[in-house]
This record gives structure tokens, sequence and C-alpha cells, in this order.
């Protein structure tokens, strides 16, 4: 009796064309929902991108140099130290610059 009943079931559901109309709609919703989501993702990785680039060049611009001065007493002097920090490759802002679209051909 339950073959009979599971047959009877799988063939009211395979002939059934209710749900064809809500599934085609619910693809076409689900795809423009993926295209919206592939250009916002877009969109963060790019802005991600310009505020990793203005951290970086933030700390490109902390002055890293120093200077002490020597010291001279009784029988003992030292001659002091300095360091001058250079400007570094990739050190001012707008490094990251967008590539343009390029085409196949």
């Amino acid at each position: 009796m339950s073959i009979t009943f599971a047959k009877c079931v799988a063939a009211r559901l395979w002939n059934d064309q209710h749900g064809f109309i809500v599934s085609a709609e619910l693809v076409l919703v689900a795809t423009i929902g993926v295209l919206a989501m592939v250009v916002g993702l877009s969109e963060v990785a790019f802005n991600v991108n310009n505020e990793l680039e203005d951290i970086g060049s933030a700390f490109g611009k902390m002055s890293q140099k120093y200077s002490v001065n020597g010291t001279n007493g009784h029988q003992a002097q030292t001659a002091g130290s300095k360091y001058h920090d250079g400007f570094d490759f990739c050190d001012g802002d707008c490094d990251i610059q967008p590539g343009g679209v390029q085409s196949e051909y």
C-alpha cells in the first residue's frame, strides 16, 4: 500500500505545473541578485584597496630620522649618531590606480 501511495505522490509531483512560474521568477530574481552582488563586491574590493593605500602612505610619510649628540666627559667621549630617512619608492599618494578595461582583441 505504501508503494502505491509513493507512486501516486511522485506522479502528482511530476505532473504538477503550478510551481513553474514561481521557479522561473525565482531564477530571475536570483540571477539579478548575484549580478548585483558581484558589482557590489567589486566596489568593496576597490574601496578596500584605496583605504589600504592611504594607510601605507601614512606609514611611508612618518619621519624616522633621528640625531643623538655626542658627549665628552673627564676621560671618555662618544661621537653621536644620526640617521636621515629618505624618500622611498611608492611613498606618495595615489600609488594604486585602477586598471582600465582591456579587450580581448
